[in-house]
């Protein structure tokens, strides 16, 4: 098999003395779909915002597409990369969060073009003509010209991942998506989001939605207390888990 596009090996995190990873290792390959599973204060969150650096980690090593995350080493040891180089590396890992940080005073079309005229440097005809291509496919071409407060909270998350798609990340992250939403606007989301996984898009997903991991995602793992517990394709963690911890998360979620 092919090196894996996301590599992350003994991946430790405390805030204070409370440790919230305790030595996290896990390998996903290009076109995959990987969800994380867990209940709160498993890590899940954390452990998605230490992939792309916004949180430090304390020990271990994440690597992108061959590439160590936040860290550069030389003589034997790592030393933290500059904020800068920080943000060249987060251009190819897009990430979509439970509330949909988007611009207030942007229309939907400006939120998705700013990353591509900005930081890619794409002319601004070129950016537009890209961004009105991804709302379209998000399903909201007809809607970008309004503003986020003129959109449901369903259409802000999806105009949220047309935004992490202009950068054409090698990997997308999702961090609870559907959390923030009315139940009604949940499907709409996870419709982009299941599409995106037919084709082909390396995807690490933190979700509570168990019919989107059981149908779209290839490996489920599932954290509790900071660590691994169980991994396996979903017919086998969702279905006929092997851990009583597994066993006893899935009976209430699915309650």
């Amino acid at each position: 098999m092919s090196e894996p596009l996301l590599r992350a090996v003994g991946v430790r995190k405390s805030y204070g003395h409370t440790e919230v990873l305790g030595g996290i290792d896990l390998e996903v390959h290009k076109g995959q779909v990987v969800c994380l599973l867990g209940p709160s204060g498993a890590g899940k969150s954390t452990f998605l915002r230490c992939i792309n650096h916004l949180e430090t980690i304390d020990a271990g090593q994440i690597w992108v597409d061959g590439e160590p995350i936040g860290f550069r080493q030389r003589g034997g040891k790592l030393y933290e990369l500059r904020e800068r180089e920080v943000a060249r590396q987060r251009r190819d890992i897009g990430m979509v969060f439970q509330r949909f940080n988007l611009f207030a005073h942007r229309t939907a079309l400006e939120n998705v073009v700013e990353g591509p005229i900005r930081v890619l440097g794409v002319r601004p005809d070129d950016a537009r003509k890209q961004g009105l291509e991804l709302l379209d496919r998000v399903g909201l071409a007809h809607r970008a010209d309004a503003y986020p407060a003129q959109l449901s909270g369903g259409q802000q998350q999806r105009v949220a991942i047309a935004r992490s798609l202009a950068m054409k990340p090698k990997l997308m992250l999702f961090d609870e998506p559907t959390s923030a939403l009315d139940p009604e606007l949940v499907g709409e989301v996870l419709e982009v989001m299941s599409t995106l996984a037919g084709e082909g898009m390396t995807m690490v997903v933190v979700t509570h939605e168990m019919s989107f991991a059981a149908e779209a995602a290839d490996e489920v793992v599932f954290l509790a207390d900071g660590a691994v517990v169980e991994t396996g394709p979903p017919s086998e963690v969702l279905s006929a888990p092997k851990h009583d911890r597994t066993r006893q998360f899935l009976a209430r979620i699915l309650a």
